[in-house]
Formats: C-alpha cells, structure tokens, sequence
C-alpha cells in the first residue's frame, strides 16, 4: 500500500511538472506571436496615428496617438495633386489587368488539369519555371517591344506587361484547384449532354470561387503595389498610377508628414477593402489545391 501511494505521489508531480512546463511554453508562445504581432501592426498604427495629426501635433509627439484628431490631413492629400488621377489610373488598369489574366488563366488551366499526356505536363512545368523570371530581367526587352508597337505610354501597353507578368502564377494555381474536383461531377455533366466548355462554365467555375478569389486578391494587390513597370512604361504625368505619383506627393510634402500619411492610408483603403471582402474565400484557396478531392 506504501509502495502504491508513492508511486501515484511520483506520478501526480510528474503531471503537474508537465502541466507547468505546457503552460509556461503556451505563454512563451503567446508572448512571441504578440511580440510580432505588434511588430507587423506598428506601421499601420504610426501611418493612422500620423495621419490624425496636425503637423505640429506629429513634430511634438511622433509616436504616440493624436492629441487633437483633425481630417483636414485627407483633404490635403486628395486636393494638393492630381490623387485623384492617380487613383483613377490605377484602378483602371488593376481591374483590366485582373479581369484579363485571371480569365486566360482559368481557360487555360481547365485543359490542363485534364490532360493526362506529356506534353501537357511540360506546359506546367514550363508555367512553374516562368514564375521564377524576375520582371526586372524583361524590362529592357519589353520596352523594346511596346516601342516598336507603338504602346508606350499607354494603358493597353501596361495591361498586356501585367497580365502575361501574372498568368504562370494564376495558371498554377487554378490548375492545382481544378484537379481537387471530383472527376464524377465532370462526367456526370458529359453524360447529361454538356459541352466541354458548358461544364467549365456551369460546374468548374461555380466550385472554384475560392481559387478564383484568391487569385484576384492576389494579382490585385500585386499589380497595385507595383513600380517598376509603371514607372518606366507610363512616363506622362496624367498615366501616372497611384504608388508612382506617391513618390512625387512625398516630395511635395515632405515637411508635412501627416499628410503625407493621409496619402498613403488613402492608397491602402482600396486592397485592404478588397481583402476584406474576400477573406473567408482566401484560406481556402490558397490550401484547397494541396490536398486531392
């Protein structure tokens, strides 16, 4: 009996050692991920923060929140310049370019995650090895291209870059997508007298919303972010896109932080709208393609 009391007593201390060690690890834990947490947040709050102030309000106290929470920064920003062309311009041609790519890339990954032939899978893996080409490396060539085509300087010219800059991405992605659905939904549509291009329309795409999403989310916040490429092929100053005329605006007003701020949270508003509203669809399709249906 002595023996069998002295063993459960080893064996209670043994599980209350782990219960402690379990929760100081789950606090540690914790601690880590609100550490980078607040790292990742703390822009956002300085750029919030900044832009509820008045300039002299942000010159005495950089870091911390707003005295006197002013919105005149907002009016500034969008009045002193041409924002408002800016921003006109980069949606114009964020949703071209979206809209274009993501439906030459739906098109054209449906046959491919059917095809069963080799040449098939030389296609994808040619797709994958064009997703690691830098666009840096294609500048001089394209430029060379849109001159002797005669589309410098103009939206079309900018869509097309972005858009076969986006497709092996997108491609890559959908076909991943495309393989998880049931190949019985596919021949029960053939059997009911679909076409190939009826079931694409009416089964494939319906059960790809996430993946289509995704892609949206993805090129839309891509091609909105982007410098480069605007900044070389869109040199006139109505053209301009909103990041580019950033770098001009931030020179105009680089002794009034907040407004600048302002400017910047305006850029933002619309891709964090945007994730906003395709969160829950997000997730999935970025995981869905790596887990066979």
């Amino acid at each position: 009996m002595a023996t069998s009391e002295i063993a459960q007593d080893v064996f209670a201390r043994r599980v209350q050692r782990t219960r402690r060690w379990s929760l100081a690890g789950a606090i540690g834990r914790h601690a880590v991920l609100l550490l980078f947490s607040a790292l990742a947040l703390f822009p956002l709050y300085f750029m919030i923060a900044s832009a509820l102030k008045t300039n002299s309000d942000f010159a005495d106290n950089q870091l911390g929140p707003p005295h006197h929470v002013v919105f005149s920064t907002f009016h500034s920003a969008v009045s002193g310049g041409d924002m408002g062309r800016w921003l006109l311009n980069s949606l114009l041609i964020t949703a071209a370019a979206v809209i274009v790519s993501t439906a030459l890339a739906a098109a054209a990954a449906y046959p491919l995650s059917l095809m069963r032939w080799r040449p098939g899978r030389w296609l994808l893996t040619l797709l994958i090895a064009l997703m690691v080409v830098p666009p840096i490396v294609l500048i001089i060539p394209l430029f060379q291209m849109m001159s002797d085509a005669h589309q410098l300087n103009t939206y079309r010219g900018v869509i097309v870059i972005y858009t076969g800059i986006m497709l092996p991405f997108s491609t890559f992605l959908l076909v991943s997508f495309f393989s998880t659905i049931p190949r019985s939904l596919l021949e029960a549509a053939r059997m009911d007298g679909a076409s190939a291009w009826r079931t694409f329309i009416r089964v494939v795409l319906p059960l790809s919303v996430p993946a289509l999403v995704t892609v949206v989310v993805v090129q839309a916040l891509w091609v909105w972010n982007e410098v480069l490429i605007a900044v070389v092929f869109l040199q006139k100053d109505t053209l301009r896109t909103l990041m580019v005329g950033l770098t001009l605006f931030k020179s105009r007003y680089q002794v009034d932080v907040p407004v600048v701020m302002a400017g910047m949270l305006v850029a933002t508003l619309p891709m964090f709208l945007l994730y906003l509203g395709g969160q829950r669809f997000f997730i999935r399709g970025l995981t869905a393609g790596g887990v066979k249906g």
